[in-house]
């Protein structure tokens, strides 16, 4: 029998710079499994061809003429739904996070010469997320009104130092959650459903491409009823704050329940690395710890959940019906390290739960 061919997978280039298709072009036209079947310089042009060649996946620009980016991503998740990677320059990297808001499965910084094997790579995996059509946004709501006050108080933080421990480090439970593809549409639905007086601190390792770290916790922030930032070495953690770790950091807590930041080496595969931060409350925080385990393609994190676990602390996994790619928390739940497993809509509410209920020293579990 002969064995039966596989399709490559069809790429759709959009950028308006002829240069940058030919660079994404040029690094993808050798790699296996992948073809280009066609580019378009402006989002009008992106909507027909999708329409046209259905394409398995898009790379996206942001800044073009006629229709840019952001209204072709909406037009292309209400007409016929389709994987979308944003390659976004830095300077826009805030504009890349709205695009995720809008639909797109990710976003990436432009490719150098020296990008091809990651892109394919990623292109590869992400073409094959399942995705749904978006209904059409309507005129678009003007945003709450925050007093000037408020705002000053919401603002992403310049850290201050401190010789005292952040109220409650002794006492209070502390979050650390641990996500990669999908992780951003999963906070920002996760995270604005806190309650705005949550009692205690969150810990973010989200992978994500360096230089997007200040533009996803501000766009989380605008979001949210907590204040996110992202994380600072030397601060202590504060309730009912949100530390995002940058990606060119790995994120942990020290015994004196302080940020450390370790730069990330070039063999490093995952930054942060979500295993560190969760090893870490883990040990710090012994039964008052909670992990929690979102959608993500890989297997970092699962034994930090499992450290947490056995330290007596409660885990939380998002179920597979809900993630965009039920990678590593399906490794968490199949390790033994995941306690609860429920629905994106459902993880709020438990954690709001757990954040007004005393922690109670148990004997640690032994998955």
């Amino acid at each position: 029998m002969e064995p039966i061919a596989v399709e490559p997978i069809s790429v759709l280039v959009v950028d308006d710079s002829g240069s940058a298709r030919a660079l994404i072009c040029a690094l993808l036209e050798d790699a296996p499994g992948l073809r280009i079947c066609g580019e378009a310089e402006n989002g009008r042009e992106a909507v027909e061809k999708v329409l046209s060649l259905k394409p398995n996946i898009v790379t996206m620009d942001l800044q073009m003429p006629e229709m840019d980016g952001m209204a072709a991503i909406e037009e292309i998740m209400a007409v016929r739904a389709t994987p979308i990677l944003v390659l976004s320059d830095l300077a826009d990297a805030r504009n890349a996070m709205l695009a995720v808001e809008r639909g797109a499965l990710e976003a990436t910084a432009k490719p150098t010469i020296d990008d091809g094997c990651l892109l394919a790579a990623r292109l590869k995996m992400l073409a094959r997320v399942p995705v749904i059509r978006h209904i059409r946004r309507g005129k678009a709501q003007a945003p709450p009104h925050i007093s000037p006050q408020a705002a000053v108080a919401r603002a992403p933080h310049a850290f201050e130092a401190s010789g005292d421990k952040a109220a409650g480090a002794d006492q209070g439970r502390v979050f650390a959650i641990a996500s990669s593809t999908g992780g951003p549409q999963a906070l920002a639905s996760l995270l604005p459903a806190l309650p705005a007086d949550f009692p205690s601190p969150v810990l973010i390792a989200q992978h994500i491409s360096e230089g997007f770290a200040e533009a996803m916790a501000s766009w989380l922030n605008d979001l949210c009823p907590l204040s996110v930032a992202v994380a600072r070495a030397g601060e202590s953690p504060r309730p009912g704050w949100i530390y995002l770790a940058d990606p060119s950091t790995h994120m942990t807590i020290s015994s004196d329940y302080r940020i450390q930041l370790t730069p990330c080496v070039e063999s490093d595969i995952y930054h942060p690395n979500c295993d560190r931060l969760l090893a870490s409350v883990a040990e710090v925080c012994g039964h008052r710890a909670v992990g929690v385990i979102l959608t993500g393609m890989g297997r970092d994190g699962a034994r930090g959940m499992l450290d947490i676990r056995r330290a007596g602390g409660m885990t939380i996994g998002q179920d597979e019906e809900s993630s965009v790619i039920f990678g590593m928390n399906r490794e968490a739940i199949l390790a033994g390290a995941v306690q609860s497993v429920l629905p994106l809509n459902a993880i709020a509410k438990e954690l709001g739960w757990l954040a007004r209920t005393a922690p109670v020293a148990r004997r640690a579990a032994t998955p």
